[in-house]
């Protein structure tokens, strides 16, 4: 037993009785990493490297876990008080040499940098993973969220509700959602989308003479409408009518283009909107303007830019 012992102790102290080997679990001792951050790290080829982990762990002074395509090394967590007593003893003799200080230097600067890989990953990765996240999760992850945000109590009209998907998105996040839309159309392929959906009412009207009770909803969308209407103005202040104290509108649209054969495709009367002109028509119908965004553009998309509008419904002006 005591030849065992012996035995082991011996193979620990031959594993160290090298500078490289000690160096190596200097940074391995608060460190998980990899081979290629080792390499780095100590400023040592790849092939050296593993030649001495391999002594390493053999001598059971390393542990090592698989990630992925690469191995991560570590100081083995459970090492017998001899052993640790070896260790701590090679420690303090070498944590203040010249290449043991340089090397902790340079560690840091490896530990930095794991966060611009992994950016570095995705940039390069960036349309694998698109259709991987879409195949996994859906089309939408990095909007959905944010309707958590929204109050449970609220009642959203979604004005200009085309066929339903924005209020079919809202519907498990308020209490209740109001859509109106002016085509019969579009409205009855609406009630099919949120058929099921006890808190959406659809409701057939213009966005100009809303059929919808005064100070009725907390939140009002207006979501590619308002280049449809004859007067985007009368829109607003109906819409200002129906929000209730402190409610609040988001609007998004096209900003100014020359698209004119959109008007003759697909019945557009306003070629965009600028912000200082959504700015004159808020003020009009007494809403007060949060900002004017414009949009991050698609790549893959061919209409215009869009913006967002945010406002809320001013308290200084009774309906």
């Amino acid at each position: 037993m005591e030849g065992e012992v012996g035995t082991t102790i011996l193979g620990r102290l031959s594993a160290l009785a090298d500078i490289t080997r000690a160096r190596l679990l200097l940074v391995l001792e608060r460190h998980e990493l990899t081979v290629s951050e080792l390499c780095a790290a100590l400023q040592l080829p790849q092939s050296t490297v593993s030649r001495h982990l391999k002594v390493l762990a053999d001598e059971g002074w390393v542990t090592s876990r698989a990630d992925g395509a690469s191995n991560r090394y570590q100081l083995a967590p459970q090492l017998d008080a001899p052993v640790r007593r070896l260790w701590q003893a090679t420690r303090d003799q070498i944590a203040g040499l010249a290449e043991t200080t340089r090397d902790r230097e340079r560690l840091r600067s490896v530990l930095a940098r794991r966060p611009t890989r992994s950016q570095e990953f995705f940039s390069s990765a960036a349309g694998q993973w698109d259709r991987m996240r879409v195949e996994l999760f859906g089309a939408r992850t990095e909007l959905l969220p944010l309707l958590g945000l929204l109050d449970p109590s609220w009642t959203v009209g979604d004005l200009g509700c085309g066929t339903g998907p924005l209020a079919h998105a809202l519907a498990p996040f308020v209490r209740q959602v109001i859509g109106v839309d002016e085509s019969t159309a579009m409205l009855k392929a609406a009630r099919f989308r949120v058929a099921g959906l006890p808190n959406v009412e659809l409701r057939r009207g213009e966005l100009q003479a809303l059929p919808i009770e005064d100070a009725t909803l907390d939140l009002a969308i207006v979501v590619l409408v308002l280049h449809y209407l004859a007067r985007p103005a009368a829109a607003l202040a109906e819409t200002r009518r129906v929000l209730g104290p402190g409610g609040r509108l988001l609007l998004v649209d096209m900003m100014p283009h020359e698209r004119a054969e959109y008007r003759q495709a697909m019945g557009h009367l306003w070629q965009g909107f600028s912000e200082g002109q959504m700015q004159d028509w808020l003020e009009e119908a007494g809403l007060e303007a949060d900002g004017y965004h414009p949009l991050p553009a698609d790549p893959v998309a061919k209409g215009p830019m869009l913006f967002a509008l945010s406002a809320r419904k001013r308290s200084d002006r009774h309906s």
